[in-house]
């Protein structure tokens, strides 16, 4: 469960948020299962935050900052993140379907057994990055960046 005094601060907006964030740079936000389907996190800095199972579903982050981020199994579905810094995050097994990551930021990010069907990941940045076993189905990919990257596709009977 989430930290309740994270999430109060959260509460607060992005501004008071990375506030907070710059004030404490040696605490790690605990957000796992919060839902943050309502919040609007463009800009956020949730830099090595843990957002384990968390549902971010349909959230507007435009420049959101996931760096080393732990997202394992989190929800994002239809969520609207451009420009995200998602560097070495860690996204095993997250929901990303319909998720627009247009020149997004995910070198050395783990990705595996994440559901990309029909998310939007034009001209990203995906050096390095780990999609064993990624569901691509209908996913934009046209001026990624995949040098490096691991791709495993899923067998289909």
């Amino acid at each position: 469960m989430a930290n309740p005094e994270h999430l109060a601060i959260l509460d607060q907006g992005v501004v008071a948020w990375n506030h907070w964030r710059e004030e404490n740079p040696g605490i790690r936000p605990d957000l796992t299962q919060a839902d943050l389907s309502s919040y609007c996190l463009t800009q956020a800095n949730l830099t090595g935050a843990n957002l384990q199972e968390a549902n971010l579903a349909g959230i507007e982050a435009t420049e959101i900052h996931l760096f080393s981020a732990n997202a394992q199994r989190a929800n994002f579905q239809g969520a609207n993140m451009p420009e995200a810094d998602l560097v070495a995050a860690d996204l095993r097994g997250a929901n990303l379907r319909g998720v627009s990551l247009e020149k997004a930021l995910l070198i050395m990010a783990n990705l595996q057994d994440a559901d990309f069907s029909e998310a939007n990941l034009h001209a990203a940045d995906l050096r390095d990055a780990n999609f064993n076993r990624v569901n691509f189905e209908n996913a934009i990919l046209d001026e990624a960046e995949l040098q490096g990257a691991t791709i495993q596709v899923p067998c289909r009977n």
